[in-house]
């Protein structure tokens, strides 16, 4: 049985769940971008400082169970870890809709992000057990399609629910169906290719043997503290935390940023903040596409990250001078940054073991909820102390320019044996 017959079967049984589970995901956690731009802080008398802080706080849940998460997903069972995050992380979603102080919203918002950290590095796993190293990056890439195609109807949808009802109905809505998608999950996912009841015998031995065959070309590594303590991986940590500061200061922050810049409704700021992530979505197939096809995974990261970093400076050189050309400055820079996601995250597992991989991908990916957490938190403070997203402009600009030189001194798989 050839891997090419396998191919199409798999891409549409496994994908659409992978997608549609990492959508709910974001939706739960993008979606405070709205509400802080909708009355939240004037309704529960959250000053601007808190509110920087409010939007960050998801992601220091998130920093802190990674690692757990993903070695249980590696150890035990994605499906079952998953199942109770969905439900876990619907009900927390649902709840903020409900709270009366802010001590309440810093639990759930911490809380959210607990029950989510492990969602990441468990779906990329599980990619890794499913997928060849042919088409890994763009079976990365259609996973993290979930977090700008989510952001693309969730701009819409929010800004609608937000203007009929109000933020505290839009969380309880967008909360309830990642607890339904649970039971769905459960019924329709297998851990590993050797429990599919809809792949023959020789389906499943073709592709257990091309994986099998693609381990064997990686040096060994023994343990987790020996992968940890790699110079690539360490390279990869800062990486991830100083792009991830340019991703999640743009993404919590992006409404905010538009309606401070131009008079306009939750409506007109959902439709604008919907055109980067358009765009993102587009470039992320583009870019996996090719990555797969070429095999080089670094040559579609970097130069992406520079062409971001360039579009951030050239915002903030036009300052509120010119709304409509730095909105489309805005909107490269969104798609410059989502686009490198599916090559990024198939350099580790071609670069470590099976045994080792989804371990480190956590590792990295904490560190990237790290970075997210301060870029959130900054931005947003940024934008309260000067009145003008301008010096966000800059701090972003710096981070992804810091992201671009750490990419360049990554050593992937085939330089590391040449």
């Amino acid at each position: 049985m050839s891997i090419t017959k396998l191919s199409a079967k798999r891409w549409w049984y496994i994908m659409p769940i992978v997608f549609i589970t990492y959508s709910l995901a974001y939706l739960d956690r993008a979606n405070f971008s709205f509400a802080a731009a909708a009355g939240l802080n004037e309704d529960l008398g959250i000053t601007r400082g808190m509110a920087s802080l409010l939007g960050a706080l998801f992601f220091l849940g998130y920093f802190f169970f990674q690692i757990p998460g993903a070695i249980y997903a590696e150890r035990r069972s994605v499906k079952r870890l998953i199942f109770w995050c969905l439900i876990l992380w619907g009900m927390c979603a649902t709840l903020t809709g409900m709270v009366s102080n802010i001590p309440m919203l810093i639990g759930i918002r911490f809380a959210l992000g607990v029950v989510e950290a492990a969602v990441m590095p468990a779906m990329l796993i599980y990619i890794s057990n499913w997928f060849t190293k042919s088409e890994r990056s763009r079976a990365n890439t259609f996973l993290i399609l979930g977090n700008p195609v989510t952001v693309l109807w969730m701009s819409i949808v929010s800004g609608y629910l937000v203007h009929a009802y109000g933020w505290r109905e839009m969380f309880i809505i967008e909360g309830i169906p990642a607890v339904i998608w649970a039971f769905c999950w459960w019924m329709l996912v297998q851990d590993k290719p050797s429990q599919a009841k809809w792949l023959s015998d020789d389906e499943k031995s073709a592709l257990q043997q091309q994986l099998a065959k693609e381990q064997e070309g990686i040096k060994a590594v023994r343990n987790y503290r020996e992968a940890f303590k790699s110079r690539n991986v360490i390279i990869l940590c800062m990486q991830y935390f100083a792009w991830s500061i340019g991703v999640y200061g743009f993404v919590l922050w992006l409404p905010s940023i538009l309606r401070n810049g131009s008079e306009m409704g939750m409506i007109e700021a959902g439709w604008l903040s919907a055109v980067p992530y358009l765009v993102a979505t587009i470039a992320m197939i583009v870019v996996s596409w090719a990555s797969d096809k070429m095999q080089n995974r670094k040559l579609f990261v970097w130069p992406l990250l520079l062409i971001g970093a360039l579009a951030f400076f050239g915002s903030y050189l036009l300052g509120s001078s010119n709304f409509w050309l730095s909105y489309i400055l805005l909107v490269i820079a969104g798609a410059a940054m989502y686009a490198p996601y599916g090559p990024f995250f198939a350099i580790i597992p071609e670069m470590l073991p099976r045994n080792v991989a989804g371990g480190a991908m956590a590792l990295i990916n904490s560190m990237g909820a790290l970075g997210s957490f301060f870029g959130s938190w900054f931005v947003g403070y940024l934008n309260g102390a000067t009145g003008s997203p301008s010096a966000s402009y800059m701090f972003m600009a710096l981070a992804l320019l810091a992201s671009v030189g750490l990419t360049l001194i990554v050593k992937p798989a085939q330089e590391q044996t040449a």
